[in-house]
């Protein structure tokens, strides 16, 4: 249903543009969301590189914490475990494990592609709130302005 802005009171158009602000936020908030996590799966492919015949054997530090890490040493750079949500891992060949975390950086891609035209709509919308918001409070400022001459006179 579309609605004419210049037909709508200033306290009407207050609260549209106080919607439209929740709206971006939540859209902006979520294609950043996903744009993390996209980072994550790219950081593990790339990572994936690092297993091959070359490095079986070598030491490496394994993470038990964020901040904690043991000595450990490469054994299998044929195979992973990837984790597929929940608590849930499954163990892939690394060829497998890439092509995993290719369709999941494409996936979250195509989200974030349709998620950016809805929040360039809603830019649009606030923007033309702001306009019209603009224009009545000169429109008003101009009345009050005329009344007080002729109050004055």
């Amino acid at each position: 249903m579309a609605v004419n802005l210049t037909e709508l009171s200033l306290p009407q158009l207050e609260s549209l543009k106080t919607q439209l602000d929740q709206e971006t936020e939540f859209l902006s908030s979520s294609i950043g969301q996903l744009k993390v996590v996209q980072t994550k799966y790219v950081e593990a492919k790339d990572s994936l590189n690092v297993l091959n015949k070359n490095n079986e054997g070598k030491e490496l530090l394994v993470p038990l914490t964020s901040s904690m890490y043991v000595p450990g040493k490469l054994n299998d750079v044929d195979h992973v475990l990837v984790d597929v949500g929940t608590g849930y891992f499954v163990e892939k060949n690394v060829e497998d494990g890439k092509e995993f975390f290719k369709r999941k950086i494409d996936f979250l891609t195509k989200q974030i592609e349709k998620i950016q035209p809805a929040l360039q709509e809603k830019h649009a919308m606030k923007q033309a709130v702001v306009e019209v918001m603009n224009m009545k409070l000169q429109q008003l400022h101009s009345q009050q302005a005329s009344q007080s001459g002729t109050t004055k006179a």
